[in-house]
């Protein structure tokens, strides 16, 4: 080794790197590290967040990330909102009428996010459903659903708008660009609003009923899913129909919930119990034929070949847990 000026030496035959393997990356790098992964074959430096390849291959993942939606109100309470529905399906559409959005460019080796988020229970005492959680993947998160209204309370906002209280008239909740669309609003005494879906606004296909959600063929059959929660009907405690895809409300006494894995709204109650619980979210990815993904272990997920796609689809996943391609 020689220098040559200005800070800069010349390697006259070859500069040895750190090398191991992915488990034996430093537990705490320096910005600028560089070494050798031989579990991947790689060369790999730390930016300050994340290992990354020399050769970085980016893999073009597609994906539908949906929220956990939002629960009904209780006592004169309205339909929850459809959790937030992101899609960069090709072909198809995101929430609130947007188009796919761009598909994923994922690095191998590089560890993401990943969260289905819950549905939020059902209320127990007298008051405004509860807002979903979000749903993640990388860097995409999509919004809870909004709560329904209560009594003379609009509908909380989130993905999808919960609808608006029965008492008197009401708005629903606003929905997040993109993700969904707003509740319905009331019509006054026993009529609430029905809950928005990730395809139709609540009160669309008539009075307190939820939103329809949208339909998706990514793991090769079409499924509707982020639908809205129906509202107070009538002085029965009657629950008006849920939209379609997991929304809860069915046309009888309420208290239906959400279905699971569907972001779809929880109804509302106006008696004893408690309201609809909104259906917890999914998390569903596409990757081309020749590629991978990994899961750390509170992941749960089944995985189909689709065409020259495994379709991963993820029903469970917590804060701390990734995935990975390979």
């Amino acid at each position: 080794m020689k220098y040559i000026g200005n800070g800069v030496y010349q390697f006259e035959s070859n500069l040895i790197l750190p090398a191991g393997t992915t488990a034996e990356r430093p537990g705490s790098p320096v910005q600028g590290s560089v070494r050798f992964n031989s579990t991947l074959s790689v060369y790999e430096g730390w930016d300050g967040s994340n290992w990354i390849p020399f050769n970085d291959v980016l893999v073009l993942i597609e994906y539908l990330v949906i929220a956990g939606g939002g629960s009904g109100g209780r006592f004169y309470g309205a339909g929850g909102g459809a959790g937030g529905y992101i899609s960069s399906i090709s072909g198809e559409s995101s929430g609130g009428g947007a188009p796919a959005e761009p598909a994923f460019a994922a690095s191998i080796g590089i560890a993401y996010a990943l969260t289905v988020g819950a549905g939020a229970a059902g209320a127990t005492v007298t008051g405004p459903g509860a807002n979903g959680s979000a749903s993640v993947f990388g860097a995409i998160s999509s919004a809870g659903g909004g709560g329904g209204g209560y009594d003379s309370t609009a509908g909380l906002s989130g993905g999808s708008g919960g609808g608006g209280g029965a008492r008197t008239i009401n708005a629903g909740g606003g929905s997040v660009l993109g993700q969904g669309f707003s509740g319905g609003p009331s019509t006054g005494t026993f009529t609430a609003g029905g809950g928005g879906g990730a395809g139709e606004a609540g009160n669309t296909d008539g009075a307190a009923q939820g939103g329809d959600g949208v339909a998706s063929s990514v793991t090769g059959i079409s499924v509707y899913r982020a639908g809205g929660g129906g509202g107070l009907l009538n002085s029965g405690g009657v629950a008006a129909q849920g939209g379609l895809g997991g929304g809860g409300g069915d046309g009888t006494t309420g208290n239906v919930d959400g279905t699971a894995n569907t972001g779809g709204g929880g109804a509302s109650w106006t008696g004893v119990g408690n309201s609809g619980a909104g259906g917890s979210g999914v998390v569903i990815l596409k990757v081309p034929a020749g590629y991978s993904a990994s899961f750390t272990p509170g992941v749960t997920q089944t995985s189909a070949t689709v065409g020259s796609y495994t379709v991963y689809t993820i029903t469970a996943a917590g804060a701390s847990d990734t995935v990975t391609f390979s």
